[in-house]
């Protein structure tokens, strides 16, 4: 695993949606964190997760977080909970590229 990563050497990974890369930070079992650059006007259809929940951490730019239905606009230092078997979904509604720590904790028992 490595206990320091150098993140501006690291590559970019094209991620399943487009518009969306990440840099794998920490990949555990019970969970990780990556690092994630969206796009602009890019977007993350609705979707949830049964045995994980998220959590949103912006680093830079103006992300819309839709939480259950419920819009919020993102902005520099916000933090964002995505309880597992709660629908969400992101978007990048800016002409600037959006920068989001992401990570998740597995929820085994549930």
């Amino acid at each position: 695993m490595g206990n320091y990563k150098k993140t501006n050497l690291m590559d970019w990974v094209t991620g399943k949606i487009k518009g969306f890369s990440g840099k794998n930070l920490i990949e555990l079992e019970n969970g990780g964190l990556k690092m994630v650059k969206v796009d602009s006007f890019s977007s993350y259809p609705t979707h949830l997760h049964t045995k994980k929940t998220e959590f949103i951490y912006v680093l830079e730019g103006n992300p819309t977080m839709t939480i259950d239905d419920k819009n919020y606009n993102g902005e520099k230092s916000d933090f964002f909970i995505l309880p597992h078997s709660i629908k969400h979904s992101i978007a990048n509604p800016t002409d600037s590229e959006c920068l989001l720590l992401v990570g998740a904790i597995n929820n085994y028992n549930k």
